[in-house]
């Protein structure tokens, strides 16, 4: 049964109960090991393909009205076979976007782009902002207003909103109430995970943490990037 065609869900007392699950984007075609940040074309895998299929398929009895994706192809490719799975459109929302980053565009222990050069140093200044890219604050204010209106459009129902690692990991330490910074490796945001956030009327009551594609996870901890403590994808 089509998810729109449910009726809503609530409380004994008629508060809506809402889920919102905030999925992280597949694995990403990336040979070169570019930190590619906002970068466009940088596209999913063929693995990153069946991650997206698999966190599909763990969705495909909820009862999802609304799917919206940062607007860069490997969120709206992740988002597609969610969507098409409860035939809805993919809405795009830049609040969603990958956090900005001194680093875009360079390579990790290589070239003269190489995050280990001089030039490079004063990004390292202060962690806790942090000095390298988009402050943490900004990263926490523009996906909870994302994750408000989505829960909103939804409301008694389900929603996905697909983004990046670090916008939702910052996400879920604003709602569970703790400091921003953070070391890089304690993320709790694999490859396609689901993020989901449980709300009563519009106070979020419980995130829970899911790894539909756990089984296609490559041997390393994460994508390209990660050990730099300095940029998510």
């Amino acid at each position: 049964m089509p998810s729109a065609a449910r009726e809503p869900r609530v409380l004994p007392d008629g508060t809506p109960v809402t889920t919102v699950h905030v999925v992280r984007h597949g694995e990403v075609e990336n040979p070169a090991g570019v930190l590619y940040g906002r970068l466009p074309g940088y596209r999913l895998s063929a693995r990153g393909h069946e991650m997206a299929r698999a966190v599909a398929g763990s969705l495909t009895e909820h009862d999802l009205t609304h799917v919206v994706a940062s607007p860069l192809e490997r969120a709206q490719e992740t988002a597609a076979p969610i969507a098409a799975a409860h035939d809805l459109p993919v809405g795009t929302d830049e609040r969603l976007l990958e956090s900005t980053n001194h680093f875009e565009g360079l390579t990790v222990g290589r070239g003269d782009g190489a995050l280990w050069r001089a030039r490079h140093w004063a990004a390292y200044v202060n962690p806790f902002t942090p000095s390298w890219g988009e402050p943490y604050r900004e990263v926490a204010v523009r996906m909870r207003a994302a994750l408000d209106d989505v829960r909103g459009q939804a409301e008694g129902h389900e929603a996905v909103m697909v983004s990046h690692q670090l916008p939702v990991w910052i996400l879920r330490r604003s709602i569970d109430g703790r400091r921003l910074w953070h070391h890089p490796r304690r993320r709790e945001c694999s490859l396609a995970s689901v993020t989901s956030v449980l709300f009563h009327g519009a106070y979020p009551v419980r995130v829970f943490y899911d790894e539909p594609a756990a089984h296609l996870l490559p041997g390393a901890l994460d994508v390209t990037g990660t050990s730099t403590g300095v940029i998510e994808e």
